[in-house]
């Protein structure tokens, strides 16, 4: 970005930069790859919340292989043992294998039974075990799956356009659900890096204040507008700055989901190549007939050129060279 002469804010260049990181990911390769090393690893201390984190594929197919890798084990066990399963076929591991299963799910077919003390410890030992492992996949799955998630539609860009003389960095969201978001309040801030004046690089958080930071009710589209004026941390910024700054404005949402009555969540990113300059988002929201308003998501990241008519404020051009 460049300066026009005499304007009070920034000139944003509309060549994208090479695709950089972000610190919240949009899609695939846009995550921060973050290896922590020198401390004490612990891959199963957090093995319920790195569960409900991930994706239903990974939870279910983690499940898939805890309950296979179970059953080998025990039928290993019960494999190793000389006629330990009566009406097993002798060194067949798939009735081994099927009695661990029928075991550790207590269904108990009747066809094959325990023979022997050592078996029946074994037993005892997998029905415990199957017992313990239903029911912490039982909660997981029900806690998974009755927790409130926002379907929150961000804007895949931002746009500076003028709005009562003044510039502003606009952004839309919108509710996906047929439902209503309570008490919607989001938080807008820019992530940059900066050195102090020892020379230490760091990351630091500036908030951008929007004229409004809360609806009671988010139902439709909403439009967040963030001034860019001498308090505005982006006032006199260029492209190149944010660049170099390795800048992100990062917006987040907390409500009340009027369904669940819980606290729902939901963030977005963006960084400069992801800012239209001179230009406004087309509009989505249309009245019908009998009073009947639709959204247009179709159009939703859609955005349109400001008029070049002496009439219509410039708030920025794209520099050459």
């Amino acid at each position: 970005m460049a300066r026009t002469h005499g304007s009070p804010w920034a000139v944003i260049t509309m060549s994208p930069p090479p695709r950089r990181p972000r610190l919240i990911a949009r899609g695939d390769g846009d995550s921060f790859q973050i290896i922590r090393s020198g401390g004490e690893v612990r891959k199963f201390d957090d093995l319920y919340a790195r569960l409900m984190a991930a994706s239903w594929r990974t939870m279910i197919a983690s499940i898939i292989i805890i309950y296979l890798s179970v059953n080998l084990f025990f039928a290993s066990l019960y494999f190793s043992l000389d006629n330990g399963i009566e009406n097993a076929r002798p060194h067949v591991f798939s009735d081994a294998f099927f009695f661990s299963v029928q075991t550790l799910s207590t269904i108990g077919y009747g066809k094959m039974s325990p023979v022997g003390l050592l078996t029946n410890i074994l037993v005892t030992i997998e029905v415990i075990t199957g017992f313990t492992f239903f029911a912490l996949v039982t909660g997981l799955v029900f806690s998974k799956f009755s927790r409130p998630t926002a379907r929150v539609l961000f804007s895949n860009v931002a746009v500076i356009c003028p709005y009562n003389g003044l510039p502003h960095l606009m952004l839309r969201m919108a509710n996906e659900r047929h439902n209503r978001i309570v008490d919607a309040n989001v938080h807008l801030v820019l992530l940059r890096k900066e050195l102090t004046d020892e020379g230490t690089s760091m990351r630091r958080f500036y908030d951008l204040n929007l004229l409004r930071s809360r609806v009671p009710i988010l139902q439709l589209s909403w439009t967040l507008m963030h001034p860019i004026n001498e308090r505005s941390p982006l006032y006199g910024v260029d492209q190149g700055t944010l660049h170099k700054w390795d800048a992100e404005i990062i917006v987040s949402l907390t409500g009340i989901d009027e369904t669940f009555s819980q606290t729902i969540h939901a963030r977005h990113s963006y960084i400069d190549e992801d800012i239209r300059c001179n230009a406004s988002f087309v509009d989505v929201i249309n009245r019908g007939e009998h009073d009947v308003i639709e959204i247009d998501y179709t159009h939703f990241h859609d955005t349109k050129p400001l008029s070049t008519d002496d009439n219509q404020v410039t708030v920025c051009r794209q520099s050459v060279g």
